[in-house]
């Protein structure tokens, strides 16, 4: 969130209001966990360490004073750093949907099927919405520069879609291995019903 001030400000100067609608209107809202009161955390935060400051006040009738912030010397310093550091390193990583195939054998195979479905499915209008937002930028004639991680989201996207929709024609059509095929010498006679379920996954819910 800190980054995605930082490279606002950078812009422009901007009051927090206005930061919020702008990351809205560009959906980078995808790129952190975006709520418009840890923004304004964040911004209180920034503007505490030095990292913005205020521009100007703005006064319009009888609207609140709305606070315009512009990055300071110190923040254009900080917010190179720390994309340095993103840009340089492959940190380990712990994606959901990993953890979830590495133990999606214990589900049936029909219930991952359905489940994976509902999933491509989503991961597909998530592909349309990206394509869509990238053209809309292009055809605005902006630099590449500015939505490099849109390129990045649609390639990622494609792949993940092309492999889960080979691993669900595996599973539907029984080339590859599962826990509930009949005579499987992988199932453990010790494993839990569905009954169980519910409640041992109750336990596991963060």
């Amino acid at each position: 969130m800190a980054i995605l001030v930082l490279g606002l400000v950078g812009e422009r100067p901007m009051h927090p209001y206005e930061m919020v609608q702008t990351t809205l209107e560009r959906k980078e809202d995808r790129l952190a966990r975006f709520r418009p009161g840890t923004l304004y955390h964040a911004v209180d935060r920034l503007a505490a360490d030095g990292l913005i400051e205020v521009h100007e006040i703005q006064r319009e009738g009888n609207r609140p004073e709305r606070t315009v912030y512009t990055i300071t010397e110190a923040g254009t310093e900080a917010l190179a750093e720390a994309l340095e550091l993103i840009l340089g390193r492959h940190p380990v990583e712990y994606p959901e949907l990993y953890l979830a195939l590495a133990e999606s054998h214990s589900l049936p195979r029909s219930r991952v099927i359905e489940l994976l479905s509902a999933r491509l499915d989503a991961m597909r209008t998530d592909l349309d919405d990206c394509v869509d937002a990238l053209e809309i930028v292009r055809a605005q004639g902006k630099p590449e520069m500015f939505f490099l991680d849109g390129g990045c989201r649609v390639a990622t996207l494609r792949a993940q879609i092309e492999w889960v929709e080979d691993l669900l024609i595996r599973l539907r059509e029984g080339t590859i291995e599962w826990l509930d095929d009949p005579g499987s010498p992988y199932s453990h006679p010790h494993s839990s019903s569905e009954a169980d379920r519910p409640a041992n996954q109750k336990a596991l819910n963060p």
